[in-house]
């Protein structure tokens, strides 16, 4: 499970029983721990932006498959923004599409996406059932996660955004890289948000860091079972 910093990966790491054991990779921290029917997890501060939690990602794969112990699934996980009024403070997001918003072009008649300029991708899906089971679980709202490399501080960018993706719940600057990573290598991937602040004009007075910290703790000691039963054949 990737995060961006370790505040999110230790809020994380309290959801499950079993104190974390850290391991040195070159140029990575993996915290290891486990669910309470063995099945082990690594959590790992990945870094800010897409670049820095996709070049950290792929050391974390690339480490495990060549301990000969390939990854299952790969999670991004963290903290992000929520479109109003569909992703209220407090709630949380798990991806059905890992979208980067802003990777393309800026044109005369508007923004390109890099698909439309002949390559490159720009949306990722996370397994179906896995999304269904996860959403079951926890009581996540599903739709899109946008990625960013600038957060989004005004009412206008958080406008453009939701005319291009209508379906955009969360924001966040880590969770296409993840996918990028992921894809890579053939592992699925799933992102989860929880909302600590609106997408829009820049108010830290209204950002609610530490109630987002606690829902994302809470969301993972409801997801065992979801995540222990679910196997890549599934998708």
């Amino acid at each position: 499970m990737a995060t961006a910093v370790p505040a999110e990966r230790d809020a994380v790491a309290q959801a499950f029983p079993r104190p974390a054991q850290e391991l040195r990779l070159p140029g990575a921290v993996l915290c290891r721990t486990a669910f309470a029917a063995g099945a082990v997890v690594d959590l790992l501060a990945a870094g800010v932006g897409p670049a820095r939690a996709a070049a950290s990602t792929a050391t974390a794969l690339t480490a495990a498959a060549l301990d000969g112990a390939p990854y299952d699934l790969v999670v991004s996980a963290g903290i992000g923004g929520g479109f109003a009024p569909e992703a209220p403070l407090g709630s949380l997001v798990v991806a059905d599409a890992i979208t980067v918003a802003d990777l393309g072009a800026a044109t005369a008649d508007g923004f390109l996406p890099v698909t439309e300029l002949g390559f490159g991708t720009v949306t990722h899906h996370p397994p179906e059932s896995l999304v269904r089971a996860v959403a079951e679980a926890t009581g996540a709202r599903t739709g899109t996660a946008l990625t960013v490399s600038t957060v989004t501080g005004t009412a206008d960018r958080a406008a453009a955004l939701r005319a291009r993706h209508p379906r955009a719940l969360a924001e966040g600057m880590e969770g296409f890289g993840v996918a990028e990573a992921a894809a890579a290598q053939g592992v699925p991937v799933l992102e989860i948000r929880a909302i600590s602040n609106p997408v829009g004009p820049r108010d830290r007075a209204a950002w609610r860091i530490g109630d987002a910290l606690a829902a994302l703790t809470a969301a993972f000691g409801k997801l065992a079972p979801a995540l222990e039963s679910w196997k890549p054949h599934d998708q």
